[in-house]
């Protein structure tokens, strides 16, 4: 790390000066790049405070925001179990099956958000998963398209409740997660709403019954052995498929099979179905760090990822 940023103390770069560095990300926020963040960039001055991230998508680019004015990002530790039927439970910290979200920040100046459950469009109670509905002046209006068909997006972007507040119009995120109100306050006085978000609506798996986030399947796979640097997972005609990338030897390919499939049994209560080995860098990722499971799924279904091992498990 020294001799990375050498160059940069040499030439006399300082960032104390920052006050707020934020990441706008399509997810989850990530805890450990922030923390990775502020490490890296430390020698050269970098409060850990400044460094944060939020949640903003193509309906709204700014949903919500982290700043020095506010109050520090809180966290919450979630039953994974309760996520897996859309209820939100709070346990304690190292409690067993217990998922640690960081809020995505204060909800901006006329910025309204409601959760919505996406089947009945009603408004969900404190304790239940839902879609994030966004009203805002800044809210986008619509999609362009050469196919002119456009009940798709008077549903997506003029959506209204079938319960609470009928007459307000949002748009709809495509992003499940959840509210919570904290003791914290602003400097203005004023409470602090915490919003925190689980994952997209799109990409969840439904398996038995109840809904899955593919992050923390992919999460348990790449804690399972040094050499797996990637890992996206999705469904083929009701099978759990993981793909990995192995950077390693490739005779360490029928290695993985059984460290994959036994921490999603242990971890996830699921089946893998296939698992497949390929090369560093077949998983597509887009310009903005996320994976593309579903071109990933394309790729598997036309036999073009050029695997090192395929494993059944029919």
């Amino acid at each position: 790390m020294c001799s990375c940023f050498f160059p940069y103390q040499a030439k006399g770069v300082n960032l104390s000066g920052v006050r707020t560095c934020v990441v706008v990300a399509e997810e989850r926020p990530r805890i450990n790049l922030c923390n990775s963040f502020s490490k890296l960039f430390k020698d050269v001055g970098l409060s850990p405070r400044a460094v944060s991230t939020t949640f903003g998508c193509r309906v709204n680019v700014a949903v919500c925001c982290q700043g020095t004015s506010g109050p520090d990002p809180t966290s919450v530790f979630v039953d994974m179990r309760a996520l897996r039927n859309d209820r939100v439970t709070l346990v304690e910290k190292g409690s067993p099956h217990s998922l640690c979200l960081m809020e995505s920040g204060k909800i901006l100046p006329g910025v309204k958000v409601v959760i919505a459950n996406p089947e009945t469009k009603g408004q969900c109670g404190d304790s239940h998963l839902g879609e994030i509905w966004v009203s805002s002046p800044h809210s986008a209006s619509g999609y362009f398209t050469i196919y002119g068909d456009e009940s798709l997006q008077n549903d997506h972007f003029s959506a209204s409740l079938t319960t609470g507040d009928t007459t307000q119009v949002y748009s709809r995120t495509g992003y499940l997660g959840f509210l919570r109100q904290t003791d914290l306050t602003n400097h203005a006085g004023e409470y602090h709403d915490a919003l925190y978000i689980v994952g997209s609506l799109d990409e969840t798996l439904m398996l038995r019954g109840m809904r899955y986030h593919p992050i923390d399947i992919e999460n348990s796979v790449l804690r399972c052995h040094k050499n797996i640097c990637e890992c996206a997972v999705f469904t083929w005609t009701n099978l759990l498929v993981v793909v990995v990338e192995l950077e390693g030897p490739e005779n360490e390919a029928l290695d993985l099979i059984p460290l994959v499939t036994n921490v999603v049994l242990e971890e996830h209560y699921l089946i893998v179905g296939v698992v497949v080995v390929v090369d560093p860098g077949v998983i597509p990722i887009n310009s903005r760090g996320e994976k593309q499971r579903m071109h990933l799924r394309d790729g598997f279904l036309a036999d073009q990822l050029d695997p090192i091992y395929v494993a059944y498990n029919m």
